[in-house]
């Protein structure tokens, strides 16, 4: 028998007007398909690489953004809720004067702008019946500034009244050419129990300072100064003035803010 041989299947191209094999045109669709295929991935992974960078972009601007907040907000801390009517704090528009500053001329405007707003609150507030001031503001912040022995100090003359102190000097004909060899000798912290005695002066001149008290040119009863007198440290400074000496009788005690200060801060 003889052996019959499968003859090629031709087709009709009617792009090209030629016969082409069934085989042919099979081999160079798939070879189309591949590359059709092949250039979708690509124009997918691309895509996707730029979805991720995008992404990536807008996580670390977003946490950048939160670093920032958090910073700021730990620079501020208030110990209280202002009420409404309060307006802004001082720390508030100080910053926002801060912010706002260049240099030269225009930073000193700012900060005119910024106290004036303030200044501007202090006046709307005061015409607000329903605004309640009865405590002092700067209360808080003098119980920040003021040692433990200085309100023992404020203690005794919130109780007491006012103290008896002394001055030395050398005694000279119509006062001229006296000089001061010692002021404000008092047995204040003594009697106030202060831990540091020779602290005592410094203790007075911050809560002069601060407005709690006050170094009076008027005396107190004659017979309170016979005990100041005859302290060592009185007694040391006549011993330097010499034989012209002159005591000079003065007191210590609150001013009126100092009084309210010991009322509200104090348990009299």
């Amino acid at each position: 028998m003889s052996e019959q041989r499968e003859e090629p299947t031709y087709d009709w191209d009617i792009d090209t007007g030629t016969e082409e094999s069934v085989e042919k045109r099979l081999i160079r669709s798939l070879v189309g398909l591949t590359a059709t295929t092949t250039l979708t991935s690509l124009k997918i992974t691309g895509w996707a690489l730029g979805t991720a960078r995008e992404a990536t972009r807008q996580i670390v601007a977003a946490a950048a953004d939160a670093t920032a907040e958090a910073a700021e907000a730990a620079n501020v801390q208030p110990s209280t809720k202002r009420p409404a009517s309060a307006g802004p704090s001082r720390s508030e528009n100080l910053r926002s004067a801060m912010r706002a500053r260049p240099t030269g001329k225009q930073s000193t405007e700012a900060m005119l702008a910024a106290l004036r707003q303030r200044g501007d609150n202090l006046l709307d507030r005061s015409a607000d019946v329903t605004d309640r001031d009865d405590l002092h503001p700067a209360y808080d912040r003098i119980l920040d500034e003021i040692a433990p022995d200085e309100a023992r100090i404020l203690r005794l003359l919130a109780l007491s009244g006012a103290q008896p102190s002394v001055d030395v000097r050398t005694a000279r004909p119509f006062g001229v050419g006296s000089e001061m060899i010692d002021e404000g000798l008092s047995m204040i912290g003594d009697l106030a129990g202060c831990r540091h005695l020779d602290r005592t002066n410094a203790y007075l001149n911050n809560l002069h300072r601060l407005g709690l008290v006050s170094f009076s040119r008027e005396p107190v009863e004659a017979d309170r100064y016979q005990v100041v007198e005859v302290q060592p440290a009185v007694i040391d400074a006549v011993r330097r003035a010499g034989r012209s000496n002159k005591i000079v009788r003065r007191s210590i005690l609150l001013t009126p803010f100092g009084e309210d200060f010991c009322q509200t801060c104090f348990s009299l």
